[in-house]
């Protein structure tokens, strides 16, 4: 897929891999996408919503009932804008509600608006990875037709070492180039 023009969402959740996610912002950018960022509040734990609009030179959106974009259906709009979403990092919890359709905040919300392609790229500890409950939500998630990028082995944030780091930003852009 040629990225140059393409309108491409990027939800950001709450895990340490967000550093990862600002740094595949700037090679979208590079590549001459436009990026719009979505980030749910614990996302807001590990990194800035300020980082995310500096790097995509647009807002970031950060709630489901923001004063400032009360005028327009945020979610929706944004959901028509875009011709490509990813998800990263991907935590158990946002691939949980996908899997169910739930919608309780600007992200989740998004993501059952959306009629373009979906990528998700997990990221969490190695034993939560493993559970089966994630590995059916992620079934289902297949089902829906959304790609999955699987996490990679290696040192975690935990200090273990296992399967569930996400992918490094290059591996992530060239996945979504191959589209």
């Amino acid at each position: 897929m040629n990225l140059e023009s393409k309108k491409v969402l990027v939800g950001v959740t709450g895990g340490i891999a967000a550093y990862k996610t600002a740094y595949v912002v700037r090679l979208l950018k590079k590549a001459r996408a436009e990026v719009r960022v979505v980030m749910t509040r614990s996302a807001g734990q590990f990194i800035s919503p300020l980082t995310f609009a500096a790097l995509s030179e647009h807002p970031v959106g950060t709630d489901l009932f923001d004063p400032a974009t009360r005028h327009e259906i945020q979610h929706v709009r944004w959901a028509d804008w875009a011709e490509l979403a990813l998800i990263a990092p991907a935590t158990a919890n946002i691939i949980g509600k996908a899997a169910h359709g739930i919608a309780d905040d600007l992200l989740s919300s998004l993501i059952l608006a959306l009629q373009c392609p979906v990528v998700f790229a997990p990221a969490m500890h190695h034993q939560m990875w493993s559970h089966p409950a994630v590995q059916r939500n992620l079934e289902m998630l297949k089902t829906y037709g959304y790609k999955i990028i699987d996490p990679a082995e290696g040192d975690l944030a935990s200090g273990d070492v296992g399967i569930g780091r996400m992918r490094e930003p290059e591996e992530i852009l060239a996945y979504l180039r191959a589209l």
